[in-house]
């Protein structure tokens, strides 16, 4: 597996440079073709205070729209991306990205940063991708600075299919990184996945892509997301590879416990499949 096309999401955040940058980096790597998508969240004023009120807001949406497709091309260009297009969206975050998703390898969107919320900021955009897109969501956190990605990566294994996906999704990541270290935590509870030697297989499987991994078991009574972000500091990783859990009930997320642990106080990149 390879990704050859990428999809990035643009808007004029604090964090959007950092993100198109990053994407950049993957694209390149990768050889593959860049998207950038604004989406505009035209759909929110469709039936609201007639036609006039809409005309305007539109092209001020808009506008504001392409200001940020501008400093996508602008960074896309400086850093040497191949191949890339912008797109103007006339869709809400959620839902516009979820559709382009689905004929992407891979999303590359931030964790909502709580000091730059507004009135129109989707709070969970992660989860919502990654539930309503079936494809992989690779999701920055809004503190830090992440040049570095992929060389030192941790993966969180329970054997579920959701684990499965996401290991699979990351394969492109897994081959170039230097270090992939496999972690299990109290495998003794889930005698019912694992075999005689836990690790093992999912090891033996990423062995025949040549991808060279640690196994490490761990017993912890600290929740798995904690265990799991403390895992990866003192391992100094720069990517956490996990299953995602949870589902929709109209436009209600409903997470797994480690996987809103995880969204909500990530430390690094998470590369997510649900």
């Amino acid at each position: 597996m390879t990704y050859k096309t990428l999809l990035v999401h643009v808007d004029q955040s604090s964090h959007a440079a950092a993100r198109i940058k990053i994407a950049a980096k993957i694209a390149i790597a990768e050889d593959a073709h860049l998207i950038g998508s604004a989406m505009t969240g035209v759909s929110r004023y469709l039936y609201q205070d007639g036609v006039v009120f809409i005309e305007s807001v539109i092209t001020s949406l808009r506008a504001q729209a392409n200001l940020a497709l501008d400093q996508f091309d602008a960074i896309a260009r400086q850093m040497g991306v191949n191949s890339f297009e912008r797109r103007l969206v006339d869709d809400d975050a959620g839902g516009g990205l979820s559709l382009q998703a689905r004929y992407s390898d891979l999303v590359i969107l931030s964790q909502t940063d709580p000091d730059e919320r507004t009135d129109d900021l989707i709070t969970d955009l992660p989860e919502y991708v990654m539930l309503n897109s079936a494809r992989p969501v690779l999701a920055l956190p809004y503190a830090g600075n992440f040049d570095r990605l992929g060389s030192n990566v941790l993966i969180a294994w329970d054997g579920s299919m959701e684990a499965t996906r996401a290991v699979t999704n990351a394969l492109p990541i897994l081959k170039k990184a230097k270090n992939v270290t496999v972690a299990l935590f109290n495998t003794s509870k889930q005698f019912d996945v694992h075999g005689e030697q836990p690790g093992a297989d999912i090891g033996l499987y990423l062995a025949r892509h040549g991808v060279k991994i640690d196994v490490e078991q761990r017993k912890t009574d600290l929740d798995i997301g904690n265990a799991l972000l403390s895992l990866a500091a003192d391992k100094g990783s720069d990517l956490l590879v996990m299953g995602g859990y949870g589902h929709t009930r109209f436009r209600e997320i409903l997470l797994g416990g480690v996987t809103l642990s995880i969204l909500r106080t990530m430390t690094i990149p998470v590369l997510m499949s649900h």
